[in-house]
């Protein structure tokens, strides 16, 4: 699917014998951009299913706020909820930049398209804390991308190899898929992110 700057696919695998995904996604554009986030509520089941909706539903409200902002919001709004991890990254299209902010155990890739001599991809840092918790001191970190750089957000449902799967050549979708089938872990929710940076609105 494309939508703004960015073509992107999502999968996700709920625990077995669970009807409710505890991990979710938002996909939400504002002016000159797009927000993109992989939500996990704490643990898995209604409780998980419900921080998370109120985490997705405070990004689609706010995504053309700072990355510090928006996850001060989200902490405001789950402070009765189990709480969530989550990460977010926010393409600005006119200036060719990904802003990017991580708390806690959803892991983040960014996969250089044309590495032009630098490195092949940049794993993403996220800080240790709880969503509607703890959260730890912020600072989003910002990267220039390219066209065809491609980001790949997932939660812990999702085993670390994904981040060296060779991408550039797959739609962000089918990526999405051959991540989760080959990577889920069976033992939570799973939900990985494949987002792929066109170069400009479309």
């Amino acid at each position: 699917m494309i939508t703004g700057p960015i073509e992107w696919g999502v999968a996700e695998l709920p625990l077995a014998g669970q009807a409710e995904n505890g991990d979710g996604y938002v996909v939400q554009p504002f002016a000159d951009g797009i927000l993109v986030a992989a939500v996990d509520g704490l643990g898995h089941g209604r409780e998980a299913a419900a921080a998370a909706s109120i985490a997705a539903a405070t990004l689609k409200e706010f995504p053309f706020e700072p990355l510090t902002a928006i996850f001060h919001r989200c902490h405001e709004r789950l402070r009765h909820t189990r709480g969530v991890v989550m990460s977010l990254a926010s393409f600005h299209a006119g200036e060719r930049t990904m802003e990017w902010l991580g708390v806690g155990s959803v892991e983040g890739v960014l996969q250089r398209g044309s590495p032009r001599g630098g490195p092949g991809s940049e794993t993403l840092l996220v800080r240790s804390g709880v969503v509607g918790s703890h959260l730890p001191q912020l600072r989003a970190s910002v990267f220039s991308v390219n066209p065809g750089d491609t980001l790949i957000v997932a939660t812990d449902g999702i085993g670390r190899g994904f981040a060296v799967e060779p991408l550039r050549a797959i739609r962000p979708r089918r990526a999405a898929d051959l991540i989760l089938a080959r990577y889920a872990r069976g033992t939570d929710d799973a939900l990985v992110l494949v987002a792929r940076y066109l170069g400009g609105p479309s």
